[in-house]
């Protein structure tokens, strides 16, 4: 049986020499969720744990961005995403390893080994963008 793939943002890699690590990596893969029907499985990005002027954050600020936060990771797709070609004629509006933007509160919220995550509609995706670091809610 081939590992299963799991793709996530930077914050959350593996040292890929480190063979305990990686199967660490692999048996957290087989633990998410496979996201159904026209659902998309998303991580959230790492929130910063200071200001900018290098002041920590409280722990309940740090929540309330992770709560909040618009940026979402594209982890998985679900199996009938983006397939109905009357309500997306362009196809498919993001794609598994892609930053996507959606609305505060966006979708069902889980966490797995420490790490959140959520699962939204495919059609709660309102942009895709390159760099999601300097993205913040207004």
């Amino acid at each position: 049986m081939a590992k299963p793939k799991l793709i996530l943002p930077e914050h959350y890699a593996q040292d890929k020499d480190d063979p305990i690590a990686e199967e660490a990596t692999a048996r957290a893969a087989k633990q998410l969720p496979d996201p159904s029907g026209y659902r998309i499985l998303c991580s959230i990005p790492q929130i910063d744990k200071a200001y900018e002027s290098g002041l920590l954050k409280a722990d309940i600020t740090v929540h309330n961005e992770e709560l909040l936060t618009t940026v979402l990771f594209v982890v998985k797709l679900g199996p009938d995403c983006y397939g109905d070609k009357t309500r997306f004629p362009s196809g498919p509006w993001c794609k598994e390893g892609d930053f996507v933007l959606v609305r505060p509160h966006a979708g069902t919220r889980v966490k797995i080994h420490g790490m959140e995550f959520r699962i939204i509609n495919d059609d709660a995706v309102e942009a895709v963008v390159e760099d999601p670091r300097g993205v913040r809610r207004a």
